[in-house]
């Protein structure tokens, strides 16, 4: 087996936002794609793990935007597992552009957990072995990230559609609050360079809104995703003017 997974898109109009470029919810969704099919193919993938009662949860997205992806453009997507311990392991993107320009690098650190105590489980002792390619994409470590004083709080409905066959919100979802709670004019002046988050705690399918709390200074800005007082999430932006 293949230690990496790659596969060509055609980013469509429906995918971009209203200057053309992908939009934050596509392209978290197609890197968790990537994810969940190559998982599939190793072995350990969500067959696997609903036959064996785990499911894997993810700690941390670190997605670092060279250029972004414009409508039209072929794209080659490509993901690998590049290392683990005892119980975290870690899986690289890289998107690429009809030319094999870079134009986005992401890594990301997931654990196993026993679906019913929710605990987490050792991988060597309940997965099978799996290729790995030691290379990084984006050599980053999985740091809890700072805390901080917000400036405003915006208030998110948890829809319907925002819910994963998984029964809880899809991972996609906490990029596009904090990307929207920067608010309507930031967003037309600016454009996402790179995007940073930390889970912390799953968010129930039946939770009416979501709080985030949002600070900005200049061109990064830092969201806190909670319910009352449970945090959820922190997501760190950086921005470029338009």
């Amino acid at each position: 087996m293949d230690a990496q997974l790659i596969e060509k898109r055609v980013l469509q109009a429906y995918q971009c936002d209203r200057y053309g470029n992908v939009r934050p919810l596509i392209l978290m969704n197609e890197l968790q794609g990537m994810a969940d099919k190559h998982a599939e193919i190793l072995g350990c993938g969500r067959t696997f793990l609903l036959e064996h009662n785990m499911a894997w949860v993810v700690t941390h997205y670190l997605v670092d935007i060279i250029e972004l992806p414009r409508e039209g453009e072929e794209l080659t997507l490509v993901t690998w597992p590049s290392n683990q311990d005892a119980l975290r392991a870690t899986r690289d993107f890289e998107v690429r552009g009809a030319d094999n320009r870079l134009m986005v690098r992401a890594t990301s650190q997931w654990i196993l957990i026993d679906m019913s105590l929710r605990r987490p489980l050792r991988l060597d002792e309940n997965l099978p072995v799996w290729m790995m390619n030691p290379n990084r994409a984006w050599n980053r470590a999985f740091e809890k990230f700072p805390d901080f004083e917000p400036q405003k709080t915006h208030e998110m409905k948890c829809r319907f559609d925002d819910i994963d066959v998984n029964q809880h919100i899809n991972n996609a979802v906490y990029a596009v609050w904090a990307t929207e709670s920067v608010g309507y004019a930031y967003r037309n002046q600016h454009k996402l360079k790179r995007i940073e988050i930390n889970f912390k705690k799953e968010i129930s399918p039946d939770t009416p809104t979501v709080s985030v709390d949002v600070k900005i200074d200049n061109n990064v800005s830092w969201h806190r995703i909670r319910t009352g007082d449970t945090e959820h999430a922190i997501v760190i932006c950086t921005w470029e003017d338009l």
